[in-house]
């Protein structure tokens, strides 16, 4: 009996114990479901979207969006690495990190940012994704023509026209004189937006082709153009006869240039020039490009001619002497 109660104690003892070690000791019982740490679901970059956003006459904004696919147990410490690499020198323009954190549940996440880069020229946007400091995934894509984005001063829904029928620079011939020649230009132009454009001039420069002298500047108010209208702005110049000039028009809002456009005007019978032609070289008098109102006396005037009356050398004393003998024989017959 003894013996009975001492080995039950015994084993009572080791119960205890066994209970009081798994209770101050985490861990020492193992439960039979623990399948060791919870691997991290798997992500990557499903899709980038780039948009343009604001722009400056040296800048532009471009939004980058990254979709971000997700898919069983929870991610922890994600982040996004954007980076712009200009596209012709491959040198690395901006960098930026997006912090994206914890992603638990299936689907995807959005991660957006705003990256600066300078209004020229293209680039390659790269886009890394990070798990705990570990590249996972990357996705690129390009962006080109970024000049093309316009900071709001030169935004406008006006343009010169763009047609065959209907080009932007026309000209016609008023008045023909001996020297001189006078024009109608016009510039035809098409408001494309939902709205009046107010403010606008055209400047028109005529250049001779082969020197490109300015013959003639002149610029006019363009009025308002309603919306979804053409109109055509006129106004005349007189240049010299027998040339051969371009006639750009050059669209302006406030001072600040919105379009251009280009024709040509042959008013030399015996050579043409056209928008895209390479020139030629001919005879040009630069007299004939001379303002009308100039006044003399200015550092390029020619010196006054002067003429001054010289006898030739030696003839002086020679004269003298035949004259003296000459009156000498003459007195010599008067008194005899």
């Amino acid at each position: 009996m003894a013996k009975n109660t001492l080995l039950a104690g015994g084993a009572v003892v080791v119960v205890v114990a066994a209970v009081v070690t798994a209770l101050l000791v985490p861990g020492v019982l193992a439960d039979p479901t623990d399948e060791g740490p919870v691997r991290p679901g798997p992500v990557d970059v499903s899709d980038v979207a780039i948009a343009a956003g604001p722009a400056t006459g040296e800048t532009v904004t471009l939004s980058v969006e990254t979709r971000i696919d997700h898919r069983g147990n929870p991610t922890n410490n994600v982040s996004v690495l954007v980076r712009a690499v200009d596209a012709e020198s491959g040198l690395l323009t901006t960098t930026k990190r997006v912090p994206v954190g914890n992603i638990s549940r299936d689907g995807e996440v959005t991660a957006g940012t705003n990256i600066t880069v300078p209004r020229e020229g293209g680039y390659n946007i790269e886009v890394v994704l990070y798990r705990d400091a570990e590249r996972v995934d990357q996705r690129e894509k390009s962006v080109r023509g970024v000049e093309a984005i316009k900071p709001p001063y030169l935004q406008s829904t006006t343009s010169f026209t763009e047609s065959e029928a209907l080009p932007p620079v026309s000209f016609s011939i008023a008045d023909t004189g001996d020297d001189r020649t006078t024009m109608n230009l016009m510039a035809t132009l098409t408001n494309a937006g939902d709205q009046p454009a107010e403010n606008l001039e055209v400047t028109f420069v005529l250049r001779q082709a082969e020197s490109n002298i300015v013959a003639s500047r002149t610029t006019v108010d363009a009025g308002a153009i309603q919306a979804g209208r053409t109109e055509t702005v006129e106004a005349s110049a007189t240049v010299p006869n027998d040339y051969n000039y371009y006639i750009d028009a050059v669209l302006l809002r406030e001072g600040v240039v919105i379009d251009t456009a280009r024709g040509a005007a042959n008013l030399n019978p015996t050579r043409t020039i056209s928008v895209n032609q390479t020139t030629q070289e001919v005879e040009l008098r630069v007299e004939d490009f001379e303002d009308d109102g100039s006044t003399s006396g200015g550092p390029y005037d020619a010196p006054e001619e002067t003429h001054t009356e010289t006898s030739a050398p030696g003839f002086g004393a020679l004269v003298a002497l035949v004259a003296v003998v000459a009156s000498a024989f003459l007195v010599r017959r008067w008194s005899q």
